[in-house]
């Protein structure tokens, strides 16, 4: 990696802001983080309910087309032609059982076959259409979410996850069966690390919401669940009642089984995040479109049990108040941004709040720590190859 060497500090507290900025470290983070042996998050089966039911997108410059075929399964593909690679489906989403490339009429099914071609008498000789499917990533599911992996070397799903599955379980209803309620879709201007490098320290200091609404901290913990830095917030919900802000106080109502563990959030390296605050079930597909551009998807979920009165709950909740203009979370997107522009100085950020010994990395903090973040950048640093300081 001659032309992308950093040297980290020595401390486990102290980040180079470097990391954050140079564009040639991007090229590298692209081949050996998104591109490699990683499990990407890409979408939830409830996102395509029937069959014919499918959406494209795009991961790190590899455009993906989402599909659930006649027969209700969930199936990944490239989406390029396997003829020339043109690109097969423009369309966000939609429904089809078959998807037709514009360029030389090539036909596919939504299970990937080639079942049709313009004058294949005239092809290569012994050509045959079953040799010509859509290329697919390895793909699998976990209690309906949808992972994608570009390289043959990353390891099964389960151990990917670790101790963060059950956490991430629990934020999806318990059982995964969810049904979309819809999506905000937003570009920040930071690096995706800048975005990703959220904390538990900030929030009751930035959200002008959590003292607008006299909302109350509730007991919580913080832990990552595997070497790879994955971290995981479980916290209880202590919300205050009649706050003077609000005409309508259901806005906050918690109508949960468990106001013990009302909260969840689960990221997961590199770019995921999954939030289950008050009755909203929020997950963000992220994705880096370049050094200084990170792409987030916001879906939100109710659960297939709800009743109509709960589907409204979680449907309000939900633009109102996660998101990248909600209530408690609208002041992310400008210190992504400053994030990114203050970090062209010289020197590291350091980190303060739950850092108990700098020369050793933790993996149990306390909810508003900012500590939890160490061992997934001790992570990103070991993946990247750059040597620690000695002195």
């Amino acid at each position: 990696m001659a032309d992308a060497t950093l040297t980290w500090p020595k401390n486990y507290n102290e980040v180079p802001k470097a990391a954050f900025t140079r564009s040639d470290l991007y090229l590298e983070e692209i081949k050996r983080i998104f591109h490699g042996p990683e499990w990407h998050p890409v979408a939830h089966e409830s996102e395509l309910p029937n069959p014919g039911d499918f959406r494209t997108i795009r991961l790190a410059g590899i455009p993906l087309l989402i599909s659930r075929d006649e027969g209700g399964e969930v199936r990944v593909f490239y989406n390029a032609c396997s003829h020339r690679s043109n690109q097969l489906e423009t369309a966000v989403m939609g429904n089809k059982t078959e998807f037709e490339c514009p360029y030389h009429r090539w036909l596919f099914s939504a299970k990937g076959e080639l079942v049709g071609c313009p004058n294949p008498r005239e092809f290569v000789p012994g050509f045959d259409k079953a040799d010509y499917p859509l290329g697919q990533p390895r793909f699998d599911l976990f209690y309906g979410l949808i992972f994608v992996t570009f390289s043959a070397e990353t390891e099964p799903l389960d151990q990917f996850l670790g101790e963060a599955g059950e956490t991430l379980r629990e934020l999806m209803a318990g059982d995964g069966r969810l049904k979309l309620l819809g999506y905000q879709k937003v570009r920040y201007d930071s690096n995706w690390k800048g975005y990703n490098d959220n904390d538990g320290y900030h929030a009751p200091l930035l959200h002008a919401a959590f003292k607008m609404l006299n909302w109350q901290g509730g007991k919580g913990r913080q832990y990552t669940a595997t070497k790879r830095g994955h971290v995981c917030f479980e916290s209880a919900l202590s919300v205050a009642s009649g706050p003077s802000v609000l005409k309508d106080k259901d806005l906050i109502a918690f109508k949960g089984q468990d106001p013990s563990v009302g909260s969840r959030i689960v990221q997961l390296f590199p770019t995921f995040v999954s939030t289950k605050h008050l009755d909203v079930i929020n997950l963000r597909f992220a994705t880096p479109i370049d050094a200084e551009t990170t792409e987030v998807h916001y879906a939100y979920f109710a659960h297939q049990n709800d009743d109509a009165d709960m589907l409204r709950h979680r449907l309000r909740q939900s633009s109102n108040l996660l998101g990248p203009c909600g209530l408690i979370s609208m002041e992310d997107a400008s210190i992504f941004h400053r994030i990114h522009i203050g970090s062209h100085t010289p020197g590291n950020a350091i980190f303060q709040k739950g850092v108990r010994d700098p020369a050793k990395l933790e993996s149990e903090f306390s909810q508003n720590d900012e500590s939890g973040n160490l061992p997934r950048w001790e992570y990103y640093r070991s993946v990247m190859g750059f040597e620690r300081a000695q002195a």
